[in-house]
């Protein structure tokens, strides 16, 4: 909440009367008067600001966000100020990315922090994630971005080759772990979309992921409890547009398509943020 100099300012209005106040009856009237004027041109410029126009304010304010496989909470960054700035407290979770049992385990803690209704939000391969962690109480819908969805007692493995879709390319080393830490490869993978320079720097600061962790199943899909949108990345070079949309269908999710490469969050962030708020304020109906 802001102090009332930080509404001074932002109203412009300045509050406090040129000379001190004395304390006889007729000038306890006049700064009550003056009290009055001064709320009447402070509240519409308040109402003029992001997130505090009367009505509003999202029912539903706490969004937590999961990323995927071969990069960090980071990842998420200008999609985190554009929710901001539509007055929304939100978290981005730190995977591990040991296995879907640790994902899952530091989303919960997130979750567990989180003062009410909350909006989960996961890509790619928190997909998986969120469905398992999406069962929490406090989780009133689940939001995938070209998300693994896999069903109840089903890994990421099976979904995939179910779907005629099987992981290629992705050979982990000997302690297990598959990275993507060659710029080219990650951008024709991930990132076609993003700015090279970008891109470099993700390389840089990939996390792999456990090769285990997509064999491990889901126990309870969340997704059969609470509703959800997916969001189609049809540049996708990562999650073929085509098993993208086979699992928005299949889950019964709202759909949303974008021209972008698997990593939407970083490449079209305002309008990742736009389906993240309507989820929010839907849900929240």
């Amino acid at each position: 909440m802001a102090t009332i100099v930080g509404i001074e300012r932002a109203s412009g209005f300045a509050v406090y009367p040129e000379r001190q106040a004395t304390h006889s009856p007729v000038s306890r009237v006049n700064w009550v008067s003056w009290l009055a004027a001064a709320i009447v041109a402070i509240v519409p410029a308040l109402q003029s600001r992001p997130g505090y126009a009367a009505g509003d304010i999202p029912v539903i304010r706490n969004i937590v966000l999961v990323h995927g496989a071969f990069t960090d909470g980071s990842s998420w960054s200008e999609v985190i100020t554009a929710l901001q700035g539509k007055g929304y407290h939100v978290t981005a979770v730190q995977n591990p990315l040991t296995s879907l049992r640790d994902d899952v385990a530091a989303t919960r803690r997130v979750l567990e922090r989180q003062d009410g209704g909350t909006i989960l939000v996961g890509h790619s391969w928190a997909g998986a994630v969120v469905t398992e962690a999406g069962n929490a109480e406090k989780v009133k819908a689940i939001v995938y971005l070209s998300a693994l969805v896999p069903d109840s007692g089903e890994s990421v493995v099976e979904l995939l080759k179910k779907r005629n879709a099987p992981m290629e390319g992705l050979k982990p080393d000997q302690s297990g772990l598959v990275w993507l830490d060659d710029p080219d490869a990650y951008r024709h993978v991930m990132a076609a979309d993003v700015a090279a320079d970008k891109v470099r720097v993700l390389a840089a600061a990939q996390q792999p992921i456990a090769a285990g962790a997509f064999a491990e199943k889901i126990g309870h899909a969340a997704w059969l409890d609470k509703p959800t949108w997916y969001l189609l990345t049809e540049d996708d070079n990562a999650l073929p547009i085509g098993v993208q949309r086979w699992l928005a269908g299949h889950i019964g999710a709202q759909i949303v398509s974008l021209k972008s490469s698997h990593m939407s969050l970083l490449s079209h962030p305002s309008e990742v943020a736009d389906l993240i708020d309507r989820a929010a304020r839907e849900a929240g109906r």
